[in-house]
């Protein structure tokens, strides 16, 4: 699906601009980076689960009620960048 391939992508961006970070051992750029990277992971993962339930759902609606339940309990966490 799109949103995976799109979270795939990010997590390939970050990766490459990592990556270069380390190369220049640009080490406060790395750290900086360490919570985008854990952040990604987390987004990916959560793209690949809901698209795993949703197929595995099909069209049945009592599945599908159970899935926006389910993500409807969702709460934002404001991100921690302390580092």
């Amino acid at each position: 699906m799109a949103s995976l391939e799109h979270e795939r992508k990010v997590t390939a961006s970050i990766n490459n601009i990592y990556a270069v970070a380390y190369g220049l051992k640009d080490f406060r750029t790395m750290q900086f980076l360490d919570w985008f990277v854990k952040e990604q992971g987390e987004e990916e993962h959560n793209a690949d689960s809901i698209i795993k339930k949703y197929d595995l759902f099909g069209s049945d609606p009592k599945g599908l009620y159970m899935l926006d339940n389910e993500l409807g309990t969702r709460v934002y966490a404001p991100p921690s960048l302390v580092l």
